[in-house]
Formats: C-alpha cells, sequence, structure tokens
C-alpha cells in the first residue's frame, strides 16, 4: 500500500531533507520511524530535497507499507515515535505508482526577512537583515521573474535544464517582517535563495530592478549577489 504524507519539520534540527551519512536529516528519521511501524525497511520520496536549515509547513512525501493501517491510525503511529522537530499533519492512500516529486503540480515557498532591530531568539527562522529596503523596486524587479524562464542564473550548480515556471510572487510586510512567497513548478538547488538575494540587491538601491531581466536573457550571474540564508526560507505547501 502507498501512502502520501504531509509534513512539517524544523529544519535548523537537521542537515536538510535528503539522507546523508553521518548527519541527522529529516528523510533519515521518517525512514526509521515507518521502519519501526512496517517492521521491514521503508523508503521515502519526498516532494523537495530542502537544504540544510530550510523548514516546511506541508512538505510531501510518500512511501509504501506491507500493513494496511488506516490513514488516522498510521498518522498518530507516527508522530508517537518520530523525532520531536518533525510532525505529520495528514495522511492520504494514493495510486501504487503515485511520487511525491514527480507528481507534484505546483510548490509554494516563503522567505522571511527582518528589517528591524536583529532578533536573537529567531536567528533560526528568519534572516536578521536589519535594514530597510526598498520593497516598490523589490516588486518591480520580482514581476521579470514571473513566466516561463531558464533559471540558470539563480541556480547552483550544473543541471541539464534549468527552466521552469514562476506562477506568482507576493510580498506582505507585517511591522518589520518582510515575506516574500513564491509559487510555481520547480525549484532547483538555492534558486529561490538566489533570486531573494538579487531581490535585496535591488531592494538597497544598489541596482535597478532590470538587473534582473538581464541575468534571465543572458542566463548567467551578471551582477554579485548574495545567496540568502537558509534560515529565513520555508516549503509552505505542495499541491497534487
Amino acid at each position: 500500500m502507498r501512502y502520501l504524507a504531509k509534513i512539517s519539520y524544523d529544519g535548523s534540527k537537521y542537515y536538510g531533507f535528503q539522507k546523508l551519512n553521518n548527519h541527522k536529516t529529516v528523510q533519515e528519521e521518517l525512514e526509521k520511524a515507518l521502519t519501526k511501524i512496517n517492521k521491514s525497511i521503508v523508503l521515502v520520496k519526498g516532494a523537495g530535497r530542502t537544504d540544510r536549515g530550510v523548514h516546511a509547513f506541508n512538505q510531501g512525501v510518500s512511501f509504501d507499507l506491507n500493513i494496511n493501517i488506516p490513514v488516522d491510525n498510521l498518522k498518530e503511529a507516527i508522530n508517537s515515535c518520530i523525532d520531536k522537530y518533525i510532525y505529520v499533519n495528514d495522511v492520504y492512500e494514493v495510486e501504487d505508482d503515485f511520487h511525491a516529486r514527480f507528481d507534484c503540480l505546483e510548490k509554494t515557498y516563503q522567505y522571511v526577512i527582518n528589517m528591524g532591530e536583529y532578533d536573537p531568539i529567531d536567528n533560526d527562522y528568519i534572516y536578521n537583515y536589519c535594514y530597510n529596503l526598498n520593497i516598490g523596486k523589490m516588486k518591480r524587479a520580482a514581476k521579470y521573474l514571473i513566466g516561463p524562464h531558464s533559471y540558470k542564473a539563480f541556480t547552483s550548480g550544473e543541471r541539464e535544464n534549468y527552466n521552469s515556471v514562476i506562477n506568482k510572487i507576493t510580498f506582505k510586510k507585517k511591522k518589520d517582517i518582510l515575506l516574500i512567497t513564491f509559487t510555481g513548478k520547480s525549484f532547483y538547488r538555492y534558486m529561490i535563495r538566489n533570486m531573494v538575494g538579487a531581490l535585496i540587491l535591488v531592494g538597497e538601491n544598489k541596482k535597478d530592478p532590470e538587473i534582473i531581466k538581464e541575468m534571465l536573457d543572458k542566463s548567467r550571474k551578471t551582477t554579485n549577489y548574495i545567496t540568502a540564508p537558509s534560515s529565513g526560507l520555508y516549503l509552505v505547501d505542495v499541491k497534487y
């Protein structure tokens, strides 16, 4: 029987989602809990391989069990034995050919920037930027990122294909906190953190919004920007 689970986790406690040797990861903790329940080895597939320090509100994972267990009971069983910084929100029965990554239709990520006074309590959960930004210019720059593009200029590492589609980017300010939300089909390694870094450069009034268009058109990093810290990034939801 194949299942889909929606999970949340505190990314500051793990070396990312994907299983690694000698490092604690979300995938490893899930597989340990599910193997205990199943009484035989269980492998987990994730919708997104979030990096070290990146958090999730509703990550999607799929897995097979040899036992047939009602989804409510399975949710309770996993949460009773999994690491305390991971929580299963929901569990669903799915078709045998379902895959959490390849059947994903859309992902939503949110990046959180603190433009106010440094906050040591939330340092693992925000980007303590601590300066004002020109949000109007950032919004104008972000419009160039929407639609189908090659995002090579904002992707770290080598890939065969850098193409994707971003459907929407929104900005919301709550007191000193700036929330930037990205919704699209696929996001590659460091892609959102690099886009946020480039948008911050515009928000600092160091570059014009058109620099984003230039990098998209030339498919390369034509100006230096920071890769925004992982602490401010959240995988908000995965749609199937």
